[in-house]
């Protein structure tokens, strides 16, 4: 701990001018908008992970946060809210922290551009030195934290009224007699205090994993360690890895067991195996296929697109804040398909909001702007611009001119090769690239002959779900809306038109001809012709989008819609909750590339309908059955002094409509730090490639709804069986460090007996 203190504090201690000045502290201009601007006291604390700050009026009132929330800092006027300041304070002043998951920017203003600088190095070196940390470090850097938060007289030593206070604080209801034990064996100089290295004892004892030893004790012969050929034999029967068992059980150790001696002897301690199983390799998610690993060289409408609806929209569809920041999230989350509706604006210029509401406006051509530099950050594969038009014939001219001018050669304006398509390019051909989806004159083979504007219906969403349009709205639909000739053109793949039958579709649509459908639409035809819309969906593109009254941009349930092989399941991003948590889990997989190649069965011309997956060929169940073992350091959900979690863990199966299930542990009282379940769940999976499961931890509450503590979701295909750590993540899908379940899972053919 002495040694992760001097990491912490390396640059300070040498003098690292920065970080000193951040200790010291500045007073910053914190800013929300262009009338609330207010100066905070910004500092450094020792730990040199967390940043302080308070008003001078706020009295012992204060605000903190940790570097490790912090995902970018952006320099100068890089957020909406510094541009909208320009003329007040100049670039070199300005800067912005950019934190993970849905946290609001925080926009700050310094005196001086040399001060603004002192922070944008310094805390770009914490974010660096926090990115760095090995998990060794990472799990010295809690512990510290710890520490310091127990350590109320800054002492640097911790007495036993201190500890105990750290015990309700880390979730833990321990019989005081046998924590006063614990403190004892650790209170080596018999001070009645706990120093640092003291603390790491005390702490290393409460963390004992009675459950990995139980397992470590049933492959080693001595009970000491585990030899090349015992751990092989824990590979093959418990972890399922088969033929290269041996070759991995070499690596294993020679990346995580400690002891030199051990590694000598191709042996791997007790602590060398603990490393092992709370890494990637021992996650519940197969790291191999977290990777791009895919064939990406199969026709769009093969794939599940990571989509988005309204992305504009931080909050509702009603009052809520239209931002350019939200196309930031949503892409840097791996969206391949945003939403962006356009309207007349003034000074020709169009802007984008959720139509006649009280939601607020911003540039079209900002928009346009912000995807060009975003666009291809995160993933390389081609985004979708799905273009809700309401404009005049003017403004589309101008929409035209700024697609062209701003993202340049990314637009594709052509077909591949000139050719006309017989079925759409894939992703792999389409890297780097801008689609417009949008109405069209004619088709891509008359696009040469046509006149320069056509009169047609109301915009996609407008068209499919006119029970949501406004009294206002439909009056404007009357008139009838007419498309420019420029704008027309820019569409190639992805021309939206109007769903008839799937009969129709068949005979008569071309394979970049696409519709969307209201949520409502979409899952009657799923329940009522679902193999009709697999097979429609194997070569055309569906988009399906949220209902008009979720004016809360709350979701649907996207797997129904995944189930009968839509491509575009269009969510609400800036709204956390089981729905994104499936997105999120099935997207995770594939290098977060935003493409997930749909099972084979979904892509040929098999008829497979979902409310009877016994019918395909091939088709084989599976048993899935979860033995959830413990979990490790739970987040507090309520965060008053005293009070401590009662955890249980819901494993739910979301899937075909035979595979829906839902299954809980009991709870346990009191304990979040490290609570012992011992059951087992037991489930049958139908279509394992469809399957996603999620796994949920909430604390118990008899009189009221349980609250949400943490979950991750993960594809049933990506699953790794054996003893494996599930990493939980917070609602807004970011890392809690160090919380986690341990499991051990088992996946078998279910066989009928005669």
């Amino acid at each position: 701990l002495v040694s992760l203190l001097q990491h912490n504090l390396y640059h300070i201690a040498q003098g690292d001018e920065d970080l000193q000045a951040m200790k010291a502290g500045a007073m910053l201009r914190k800013v929300k908008s262009r009338s609330w601007k207010k100066q905070r006291h910004f500092r450094l604390q020792e730990d040199g992970q967390t940043i302080w700050y308070k008003s001078r009026w706020a009295g012992t009132g204060h605000s903190t946060f940790s570097v490790a929330d912090v995902d970018v800092v952006r320099e100068g006027h890089q957020s909406e809210i510094l541009l909208s300041i320009a003329d007040e304070f100049p670039a070199d002043l300005c800067f912005t922290l950019v934190f993970c998951g849905r946290r609001s920017n925080l926009d700050l203003v310094a005196e001086s551009a040399s001060e603004a600088q002192v922070w944008i190095r310094g805390v770009r070196k914490l974010i660096q030195n926090t990115k760095s940390m090995n998990d060794k470090e990472r799990l010295d850097q809690w512990i510290w934290d710890w520490f310091q938060k127990a350590d109320k007289n800054k002492d640097g030593r911790m007495n036993f009224k201190e500890v105990r206070t750290l015990l309700k604080m880390m979730n833990v209801d321990m019989n005081e007699e046998y924590a006063l034990r614990l403190f004892t064996m650790a209170d080596n100089s018999e001070s009645g205090c706990l120093e640092n290295e003291e603390f790491v004892q005390f702490y290393k004892m409460l963390t004992e994993r009675e459950d990995v030893w139980r397992v470590f004790q049933d492959y080693s012969r001595d009970g000491q360690i585990l030899t090349l050929a015992e751990l092989e034999d824990f590979l093959k029967q418990e972890q399922q890895e088969g033929e290269r068992s041996l070759e991995h059980a070499q690596e294993l150790i020679d990346r995580y067991e400690p002891s030199e001696n051990a590694k000598k002897h191709g042996a791997m301690s007790i602590d060398g195996f603990q490393m092992y199983l709370v890494s990637p390799e021992g996650a519940i998610l197969d790291p191999q296929l977290l990777a791009l690993h895919q064939d990406m060289s199969q026709p769009l409408s093969h794939y599940f697109i990571c989509s988005s609806h309204n992305t504009y929209l931080m909050d509702d569809q009603l009052r809520g804040q239209s931002s350019q920041e939200a196309y930031i999230q949503a892409l840097k989350r791996g969206c391949r398909c945003v939403e962006v509706d356009c309207w007349d604006g003034p000074n020709g210029e169009p802007v984008v909001y959720h139509g006649h509401t009280f939601t607020s406006k911003i540039l079209f051509r900002d928009v346009i702007t912000t995807l060009a530099e975003y666009a291809f950050k995160v993933s390389e594969f081609p985004v979708i611009l799905s273009l809700e038009n309401h404009c005049s014939m003017e403004q589309q001219r101008v929409m035209a001119q700024l697609l062209d001018t701003i993202l340049g050669d990314t637009l594709l304006r052509a077909p591949l090769d000139r050719l006309v398509p017989q079925e759409l390019p894939s992703p792999q051909d389409l890297k780097g690239k801008v689609l417009l989806k949008a109405k069209k004159i004619g088709g891509v083979e008359e696009s040469e002959t046509l006149t320069d504007e056509v009169t047609d219906e109301v915009s996609d969403e407008d068209e499919a779900d006119p029970k949501s349009l406004s009294a206002e709205a439909l009056r404007l639909n009357d008139k009838k809306s007419k498309f420019s000739r420029e704008l027309s053109d820019l569409v190639v793949y992805c021309k939206s038109v109007h769903f008839h039958s799937f009969e129709y579709s068949r005979q008569h649509s071309k394979c970049y001809e696409m519709s969307s459908f209201s949520e409502s639409k979409a899952r009657k035809l799923a329940k009522d012709t679902g193999a009709e819309f697999v097979r429609h969906n194997s070569r055309q593109l569906s988009r399906v989008y949220p209902s008009g009254m979720r004016t809360d941009s709350s979701n649907y349930n996207p797997q129904e819609l995944w189930n009968v092989g839509c491509q575009i399941v269009a969510l609400n991003f800036q709204t956390a909750g089981p729905e994104m948590d499936l997105n999120d889990g099935l997207f995770s997989q594939n290098g977060c590339c935003g493409y997930v190649l749909k099972p084979d069965f979904m892509r040929n011309d098999d008829s497979f309908d979902p409310e009877r997956p016994q019918d395909r060929n091939g088709y084989t169940s599976l048993r899935l059955s979860i033995q959830v073992i413990s979990g490790q350091q739970l987040p507090k959900v309520n965060h008053k002094e005293g009070s401590i979690v009662d955890p249980l863990v819901r494993v739910e199966i979301y899937g075909v409509f035979q595979d829906q299930a839902k299954q809980e542990t009991s709870y346990i009282d009191n304990n979040g730090f490290n609570p012992l379940w011992n059951e087992t769940l037991n489930f049958i999976v139908h279509v394992p490639e469809l399957a996603l499961v999620r796994f949920v931890v909430e604390d118990y509450d008899k009189s009221s709804r349980n609250d949400f503590m943490g979950q991750f979701t993960v594809p049933f295909t990506c699953i790794q069986p054996g003893y494996r750590h599930i990493h939980l993540l917070s609602k807004d899908g970011t890392a809690i460090p160090l919380s986690s379940l341990f499991v051990n899972i088992k996946i078998s053919e279910l066989t009928t007996e005669v």
